[in-house]
């Protein structure tokens, strides 16, 4: 049995190593918010239970026992998040705290129950997709915004930022999971776009914004 510190390291393990080999110390402190010193001591537990690749100074690396807790942990909190939307009716922007609660549940029958009980979602309220039962997952190719070009368009279909402020403000632009949008404008002096969402409504965004806003094309 793991602790539940532990399960967060592997997490924030596997979130970090995603189009990297190796994952620094430093990088792990900022993401967990602490300091690089009781990082050291975490991958020292970690290492001796065969869960990282661990060799100080040089990055760390989940084992396949260890990516498959980190996995199984997101199929959680993706569900949690998933039921709180769809059948409790929270808003997008206030169930990561509370499904970052209900993540470290160790009951997998709960877990594969719950997740028949919603027939078996694809994907998560932020547009993130959720394993099965057996860690498969396929991983949806989509681009930023700021990577496009006048006239491209898509749907929305994930966000970088998961944070309260900014999901807050994408519903008040009405740019939400499944918004069909197209670029009708980009701004040569900072960047930011221009986008007329289902052909209707147009919103001029902030270039920080097109950078978190996802779509597939």
């Amino acid at each position: 049995m793991n602790t539940l510190a532990e399960e967060n390291y592997l997490k924030s393990i596997y979130h970090l190593s995603m189009g990297a080999d190796n994952v620094s110390t430093n990088q792990i402190a900022a993401s967990l918010n602490t300091k690089a010193s009781s990082v050291t001591d975490m991958l020292k537990k970690l290492a001796d239970k065969a869960l990282i690749n661990y060799t100080r100074y040089q990055g760390v690396s989940l084992t396949p026992s260890g990516e498959k807790i980190a996995v199984n942990i997101i199929r959680k909190h993706r569900l949690w998040e998933y039921f709180l939307v769809e059948k409790l009716n929270f808003k997008w922007d206030e169930v990561h705290d509370m499904a970052e609660e209900m993540e470290h549940i160790s009951s997998a029958e709960l877990i594969d129950r719950l997740d028949e009980f919603m027939d078996y979602p694809q994907h998560d309220p932020h547009g993130e997709p959720i394993p099965d039962c057996n860690g498969r997952f396929k991983s949806p190719e989509l681009k930023p915004v700021s990577a496009l070009t006048v006239n491209d368009q898509g749907i929305i279909s994930g966000v970088r930022d998961h944070t309260s402020a900014f999901l807050q403000y994408l519903d008040k632009q009405q740019l939400t999971i499944g918004k069909k949008i197209a670029i009708t404008e980009i701004i040569e002096f900072d960047h930011s776009v221009v986008l007329q969402i289902e052909n209707k409504k147009e919103v001029h965004i902030s270039r920080e914004v097109a950078n978190n806003l996802l779509i597939a094309l």
